[in-house]
């Protein structure tokens, strides 16, 4: 029995994380690899903390308090887990524990100094680092302080941070258990952390060496500032030597001290180049041995390496995998949909294989291909431009890969791959008949979906599916549909441009394109406005919907007075736009349809914050507002040199705006009513796989790919692992930010706005929807969270067709994410909403109920005192 308690680190590997723990596990990998010298030392395993934790089993009570507690309630969990600790701390030792644990040290050496270091079984994972969640004792030295620190370190699974670290992530306390390594303590000249790949830029050809002197301790609490060593191709490229005037010592009697740098030393570096070079190549042995990037700490003893721990870096956003050595420039679908939360399997499976053009995917989300276009001065121009007008960041740091020459190769012609460059030219007449005949088109495709694909069932399904996608693609690419957005775009780009050279007005086109015809997504947040007017007289209603939790309340509308005029308003909206949502690209989130709740406290904001009839009076006051606006423009131009021709020019190009613009949506709206017929049907599919005992809730269709749902029809079977290690994954990519440009080196090029036309402490961003609002700021990250007043102004990470009901709420808005094309800024300008977007980390940077100004004209934000 008493083998298991305590195992030697030369006897685990990275297999045994539930025996010994994340550092642990890793420890013993480490001393596996040739060339890796790790001290020496044991681990007392998870069946003594068990032991441990059996001794005390009132505990239990404890862990499900603190399980209840919210993440936020800092200190209750403060409270709380002080008692646990407290009690854990004072649990003596059985005896046999113990004795193995003593044992275990004569062979090492018990009067020897040793690190007592805690290893949780959640703790340096792919997914979570848990990086400083528990505690570590430097230079203990004889058996009793050891036993002692072995139990501190047990109890140190339920700091504040650590427990707080595990709610956080969803992580149940019970599921965690904690082993301890005991190693052999080193006394280093030098020591500090080697990560080998950039761990701010994410490149993985970069190596980045922190150090100083004496223990790591001193880099790791922030004593000191490091010097900073890049290496790349087995060379020093950059180097920082910082001036370091204290060091952290092992003193004799156990325990550590700070110590004062003689002055003379201070500024002298930690390592040499040719140390660093070295330090790098042992980093690179040991990540090719994890397979992923490390975080690693190291010590210099006698000028050669020890290594302490190595972890994966978690932070490091995913490189798409293509199988070559090739450098690839990727560009992010989700900046461009509006949409840059992870997507499930099955999501980004679908999205690919309904799209225009070849997609990569990494942490969740997907990327297209541009190093071809890059690389070829014939597409490279076109490509650039049409970036720019959408998303300035992206323009900006393509170029930055460009600039360096080095990356992109240069090819002499237009090369395949990477998004339409301007799509066709716009040669079509200015005709209302042609939308009219496109929308109908559409329409009349997806009624034939969702007629012939009732019968399809198991294996035949997928065979029909296949089909409905090449129909899909053959609707999307209809070479008239492609010619009347890029009219509707092409004549805003022309009016803006054009009116700002001949009157020097900025985003003319704004004013001209608001209420314009045909528009499904600002349709569809007026309807809601429509909706509210029925409901608005009925006060048992409006009691009733105040209270609404279950989305199955339809049903019980009906017993109020005036429920039925209700229930069938908010049914025939959902008739109507039911098949959108929140991040409606992936197609495994809840449609309106599936979850009506959602869209209650929007409906609830308009009954409060509007008149009846607000709806009919939005569009038409908008409407008259353009009419005026071409009527001031085009005066003003005939008053002009050469006026009549310049007012004529500008009239072609109003007429072409307003007849194309609201168009601009519709493929959108067409490809998600596509979508919501493919999930239902995918659905019913999934309920036969649960009858017949294959999958154990419909759900866990979404970790899986198309192309292997398909396998599964085919066979049923389901590989139970493959869908929970999916789950874990969609989870920990939460975490991840997804870049605008990453390259194939794993670097994440964010792009830059270079402006200097804005106030000091301004939040730059993109205009897309000119005039300037002051209100209050509601940053809200999901339409369910809606509690809108008159006056606010919306910020958001990024706005899909699906919170434009809001839109009619809110007097302005503010994303992180978007362009002057995307929908938000369509719906934005539709609306005569002051906007901008692009604002990095806006959702961080302004606080819910903040005054702001936003500046829609000129792209910036003013957070106001």
């Amino acid at each position: 029995m008493t083998e298991r308690y305590v195992l030697d680190l030369q006897e685990v590997d990275e297999t045994q994380v539930a025996v010994v723990g994340g550092k642990g596990a890793h420890l013993g990998g480490l001393s596996r690899i040739e060339g890796i010298r790790v001290p020496a030392g044991l681990c007392v395993t998870t069946d003594a903390f068990r032991r441990i934790m059996a001794e005390a089993p009132w505990l239990d009570d404890r862990l499900d308090q603190l399980s209840r507690l919210n993440p936020d309630d800092r200190e209750a969990i403060r409270t709380l887990s002080a008692q646990i600790r407290r009690t854990v701390e004072g649990i003596a030792i059985p005896d046999d524990l113990t004795a193995a644990i003593t044992r275990a040290l004569a062979r090492l050496g018990e009067q020897a100094a040793y690190a007592v270091r805690s290893s949780a079984t959640a703790e340096d994972l792919p997914t979570a680092s848990f990086a400083g969640q528990q505690d570590t004792y430097l230079n203990v030295v004889g058996p009793t302080a050891i036993l002692q620190h072995v139990s501190r370190c047990w109890a140190s699974l339920f700091t504040e941070r650590a427990v707080t670290y595990r709610q956080r992530n969803g992580i149940d306390h019970r599921t965690v258990h904690m082993a301890v390594v005991v190693q052999r303590m080193v006394f280093p000249h030098a020591s500090g952390i080697l990560f080998t790949a950039d761990p701010v830029t994410g490149n993985r050809k970069v190596a980045t060496v922190d150090a100083g002197f004496g223990l790591g301790e001193a880099l790791v609490s922030g004593l000191v500032n490091p010097d900073v060593f890049k290496v790349r191709h087995g060379e020093v490229v950059a180097k920082a030597i910082a001036a370091k005037q204290r060091a952290v010592h092992a003193l004799p009697t156990g325990g550590t001290q700070e110590v004062a740098i003689d002055s003379r030393r201070q500024e002298q570096p930690a390592l040499t180049d040719a140390q660093v070079v070295r330090l790098e190549q042992l980093g690179r042995r040991i990540e090719a041995h994890f397979g992923r990037p490390q975080d690693i700490e190291w010590c210099l003893v006698d000028d050669g390496f020890q290594i302490v721990q190595s972890r994966p870096i978690t932070t490091l956003f995913p490189v798409p995998e293509t199988g070559d050595q090739e450098n690839h420039v990727y560009v992010s679908v989700g900046h461009q949909q509006m949409m840059t939360d992870p997507m499930k399997p099955l999501g980004l499976s679908m999205w690919q294989l309904t799209a225009m053009v070849a997609m990569h995917t990494a942490g969740g989300r997907l990327f297209v291909d541009v190093t071809r276009r890059l690389a070829a001065p014939a597409s490279r121009a076109g490509l650039l431009d049409v970036m720019g007008r959408g998303d300035p960041l992206v323009r900006d740091a393509l170029e930055t890969v460009l600039d360096r020459n080095d990356f992109v190769p240069s090819l002499p012609g237009a090369g395949p791959g990477g998004p339409p460059t301007g799509g066709t030219s716009a040669t079509i007449e200015t005709d209302p008949a042609i939308v009219t005949e496109l929308i109908e088109r559409s329409q009349v495709s997806i009624a034939a979906l969702q007629r012939d694909i009732r019968t399809k069932t198991g294996p035949a399904l997928f065979e029909f599916l296949l089909e409905a996608f090449a129909e899909h693609k053959r609707v999307l690419s209809d070479p008239l549909s492609m010619q009347a957005i890029m009219a509707g775009m092409e004549a805003t780009w022309w009016l803006n441009d054009t009116l700002q050279e001949w009157l020097g007005e900025k985003n003319a086109a704004d004013t001209l394109t608001l209420s314009a015809p045909d528009n499904v997504t600002s349709e569809m947040g007026l309807a809601l406005l429509d909706v509210a007017d029925v409901i608005r007289p009925h006060s048992e209603v409006v009691a009733f919907l105040q209270g609404v939790e279950d989305d199955g309340f339809l049903d019980e509308l009906a017993k109020l007075a005036g429920g039925t005029e209700a229930r069938d308003a908010i049914q025939a909206y959902l008739d109507r736009y039911g098949m959108r949502c929140v991040g409606e690209i992936d197609i495994t989130r809840p449609r309106w349809r599936e979850r009506p709740t959602t869209l209650v406290p929007v409906l609830l904001d308009n009954v409060r914050n509007f008149e009846p009839g607000a709806a009919e009076r939005r569009f038409e006051q908008g409407r008259r507002k353009a009419q005026q606006k071409e009527q001031d423009v085009l005066s003003r131009l005939r008053a002009l040199p050469d006026g009549d021709r310049k007012a004529g020019e500008a009239k072609r190009m109003i007429d072409r705006v307003r007849t194309f613009i609201g168009y601009r949506e519709y493929p959108k709206y067409g490809i998600v009513s596509r979508y919501f017929v493919y999930k239902q049907a995918l659905l019913e599919e999934a309920e036969r796989l649960v009858q017949a005992g294959v999958l154990p809730q419909k759900e866990d269709i979404f970790y899986l790919t198309f192309q292997e749902l398909h396998d599964v029809a085919r066979s049923n079977q389901v590989d139970d692992r493959l869908i929970q290690q999916r789950k874990d994954a969609f989870r920990s990519y939460h975490a991840l930010t997804p870049p605008r440009v990453l390259t194939s080196d794993g670097e994440a090029v964010t792009g830059a706005y270079r402006r200097d036309d804005v106030p000091a402490g301004a939040l730059i961003g993109l205009p897309v929807s000119a005039g300037t609002i002051e209100g209050r700021a509601r940053v809200m990250l999901d339409i369910a969270e809606a509690d809108l007043e008159a006056g606010d102004i919306l910020v958001t990470t990024f706005t899909d067709p699906s919170w434009s009901p809001l839109f009619v709420a809110v007097a302005g808005l503010v994303t992180e994410v978007g362009g002057l094309m995307t929908h938000g800024a369509v719906i934005a300008r539709e609306y005569g909403l002051p906007a901008v977007v692009g604002v990095e980390r806006a959702t961080r940077l302004i606080r819910d109920g903040q005054r702001i100004r936003v500046h829609g004209t000129d792209g910036y934000v003013e957070i106001l005192p």
